[in-house]
Parts: C-alpha cells; structure tokens; sequence
C-alpha cells in the first residue's frame, strides 16, 4: 500500500534527496555491463538486487544523518515496450519488473525510513527514444496512450507518485502527465537540456513547462531538470518569473560536457562534488521551491552529500526548513 499519495511529504517543505547516477556508476564503479543503458534487470536476481542495496544504502545512510526527506526510485527508466524488446523482454515480463522494482524499494524504505527521513517510493519511467534527442516524436495522444499501462501497473503498487525524467520534448511529458491524472497518480516531470539550456527538441524550459501545463491544467505536482549540469541551465533560469516557482527540483550531471560527449565517452567524468554542491547552494537564490536534491550521470553518493552540505538552511540564506 502507498504510503504517502495522497499527501505527499515534500509538497509540505523540508529537503528531500535522491541517489546520483544509477546507470553510470553501476558502469564504472561497480563494473557492471548495462545493455541499452539499463539497470532494470538486475532487479530480477538476489545478486542484482544485492548489488543495488549496496548503491542506495551510502544515499539513504546520508540522509538518515541529516535527517532528511528521501525519494527513493525505482529502476525501471528502461522498462517500456521500446526498450524492452530491444532486451528480450515482453510485456508481461516488464509489469514484473516493475513490480519487482516497486517490492525492492519497500524493502529499503522499511530498513532506513524514519520519523525524520520519509522516503516516498517514486515510480520511474524513461521517455520512449533515447533521452538525448528529440527524434521520433510522438503526439501528446500517442505519447498518453503508449505510456498509460506503466502508469497503471505503478497504481496497483506501494509507488506513492510516478516521475517521467530526462524528458526530451513537451508532447511526450503532456501524454505521461494526463496518463497520470486520469489515473489520480502524482507525477512529476523532469525536463534536460542541451548545453544551451534548451530542451534537445529545441523550446526552452520556460516554453515546455508552460506547454505542459496550459495542456493539464497545471497536472504535475512539480517539475525537475535532470541529465545536465548546472552551468548548462542557470542562464535560463536567471529571472524573476512564475514558471521558475514550479521546479522543484534538481538532478544535476557532474560532467559539463554535453550529451552527445558524455554519449561517447569511454571513461567516467565525475566532476568536483563540492563544486557541483556550490552550483546547487546558488541555484536556491532563483529556484525559491528547491526542496529535492539528487545527480545524474557522474554523480555517485560523495556528490549528494556534498550537495546537502552546500544546501544546508544553516547556510543558505533562503533555503526551505528541513523535515
């Protein structure tokens, strides 16, 4: 049974973290191969799943010391029909995965959750192309009905919410959004973006959320930006606007090369964590509803913490009271 749908804790303010890169760091620091990019398999296995209880446990041990929210995804970026033929899977195979996925979390948010780390378990979905470009797109129907029976299998599980991230255009994030509304789950959508700040199908942020919302009625909860480090966006993010008030939160790459770089890249650029934590600390000064902070590719559990430390309300002059 979802704990948190109906009043999901981070709505209420106090910070909330995530984990950083899953795919990457699997890849460089566990020595894992992931076909197409995807984790969800290891999922399946009690040495797969062994493996990913190792990853989470330094990002909930984090924010159980700091005593702070967490969003403790699924690993199902992967799991959609698309994606999962290239990988042998079938339909039925994926709903198991996702079930498997949602079952593994609970696990973890019985063994860390406490009075002052909530951990809201976050149903995942990855867009239908390859998250780096903006090519085959479909229309805001096609995109709703491709992507309504992930939705649907996340509804009959413990998932308190369902996030679409590293959205590449805004059709695709309107259909996912009105998959979830008509099913009454929270959804979250996580734009990235090119190193120009604007979204690989070319509108800028400002333009896809604003899309997005005049096509819900405002349907998600919030929005994200994912998939991209912070010198890529903080331009765009440089006025005193509205839409600015419906991100709330951040999933910073290390790196500052672009996609199509990191794409090619055969070794790991993991960045500076402290500086990267300082990108975030400045982002609040524009971002006033920043509550949830995680990483993207390059980023392992040195730069969360670092990225907590640096958002501390003790030093950040107008960040939000922790939980």
């Amino acid at each position: 049974m979802a704990l948190y749908r109906q009043k999901l804790p981070q709505l209420s303010g106090g910070d909330f973290l995530t984990d950083g890169g899953l795919e990457t760091a699997l890849i460089f620091h566990h020595g894992i191969d992931l076909p197409c990019f995807a984790a969800f398999p290891l999922v399946m296995s009690e040495d797969g799943r062994e493996t990913l209880r190792r990853y989470f446990k330094p990002y909930l041990e984090t924010a159980m010391q700091q005593h702070v929210g967490f969003i403790l995804d699924t690993v199902t970026w992967r799991t959609n029909k698309d994606w999962g033929e290239k990988l042998g899977y079938s339909a039925q195979d994926l709903t198991e995965v996702q079930r498997q996925s949602v079952s593994f979390a609970s696990e973890l948010r019985d063994a860390y959750a406490t009075n002052g780390t909530p951990i809201v378990i976050n149903g995942i979905l990855g867009p239908r192309g390859d998250g780096y470009k903006a090519d085959d797109r479909m229309s805001s129907d096609e995109a709703e009905q491709y992507h309504a029976p992930l939705i649907e299998v996340f509804c009959d599980t413990a998932a308190d919410m369902v996030s679409a991230m590293t959205m590449t255009y805004p059709e695709e994030a309107i259909g996912i959004a009105r998959a979830a509304q008509s099913r009454g789950m929270p959804i979250v959508i996580s734009f990235t973006v090119e190193t120009d700040g604007r979204l690989p199908s070319g509108d800028s942020l400002r333009e896809a959320i604003e899309k997005v919302d005049a096509a819900t009625g405002s349907g998600p909860i919030y929005y994200m930006i994912n998939c991209a480090h912070p010198k890529h966006f903080e331009e765009a993010l440089n006025a005193k606007e509205a839409w600015l008030d419906r991100i709330k939160g951040i999933r910073a790459n290390a790196s500052t090369l672009s996609h199509a770089e990191l794409d090619a890249a055969t070794e790991l650029d993991d960045g500076d964590p402290a500086a990267l934590g300082l990108h975030y600390r400045m982002l609040r000064n524009t971002l006033k509803q920043l509550r949830v902070l995680g990483g993207c590719c390059g980023t392992d559990h040195r730069h969360i913490a670092a990225i907590c430390e640096a958002c501390s309300p003790a030093d950040t002059e107008n960040a939000p009271p922790r939980v």
